[in-house]
């Protein structure tokens, strides 16, 4: 039962953060923003490499198959995966005039949202792989002390994307307590994506090193595709480049020291 309390930490922080709204100004100070979408890429890719890529190797060559297959597969797949969203689901980045995906007659604040929810998901879907993996583990305890910390690395990127989903609904003409509703709703694919994932990679044990990999394209395409280019556009390249040096440093940290 614990297990699935941890599914719910990184909503947590999508929802704290989201929760700023009504603490800040209107607009959020640009340097800051970008140091922020800087420290979410940093926290995303080291993920990706210790909590889900390494760990799909290793459990590859436990199972006796070939090492590097899956994560290959897996991580190719889950790019694949999140470019056909990317190309159907309308929605619009904070910082673009031009929606994406299918034509739509859907307000900008919705497609706002829809981009946030696809940013969401891999994170949900990667919480969700890495619990499976604990629970089928020899090792119960340590594996899920390895899938809490992950879910707690999340949260901790979630906190300040949270504020960044939040400030520019404010900024389009939503009231605060609107902002803060489609910041929370935003954020609750992650639970919901963690535990439909948890449903299947238990049923297929042999599946879950491409699950783990899939989990790591989806969040790798999600930092190239839509953080690395906000944190470095415009001015204040800089702050997108420290703060990703920082968030990449805190994940592998808490990663290797705890998990």
């Amino acid at each position: 039962m614990k297990q699935y309390l941890i599914i719910w930490i990184p909503f947590l922080g999508t929802t704290l953060g989201s929760a700023m709204v009504f603490f800040m100004r209107k607009e959020m100070n640009q340097k800051l923003e970008k140091l922020l979408l800087g420290f979410a890429s940093g926290v995303m890719i080291a993920a990706a490499v210790w909590s889900l890529l390494i760990p799909a190797i290793e459990m590859s060559e436990e199972q006796g198959g070939i090492e590097w297959l899956p994560a290959a597969v897996g991580f190719l797949l889950g790019m694949g995966f999140l470019l056909l969203l990317d190309s159907l689901v309308p929605h619009l980045h904070m910082d673009s005039e031009k929606p994406e995906g299918m034509k739509s007659s859907l307000k900008k604040t919705t497609m706002l949202v829809f981009a946030v929810t696809l940013h969401n998901l891999p994170e949900g879907m990667a919480v969700g792989v890495t619990v499976a993996a604990a629970m089928l583990s020899d090792d119960v305890t340590a594996a899920i002390a390895g899938a809490f910390v992950l879910a707690v690395g999340i949260a901790i990127q979630n906190f300040p994307e949270g504020a960044i989903i939040s400030m520019p609904l404010r900024s389009a003409g939503a009231s605060r307590g609107k902002a803060f509703w489609y910041g929370f709703l935003s954020g609750i694919v992650e639970p919901v994506g963690a535990f439909f994932t948890i449903l299947l990679a238990s049923g297929v044990v042999p599946i879950l090193p491409y699950l783990l990999a899939f989990a790591a394209g989806a969040m790798i395409y999600v930092v190239v595709e839509e953080l690395i280019p906000e944190a470095q556009g415009g001015e204040h390249t800089n702050a997108g480049t420290i703060g990703a040096a920082l968030g990449f440093v805190l994940m592998m940290v808490l990663d290797v020291a705890l998990g």
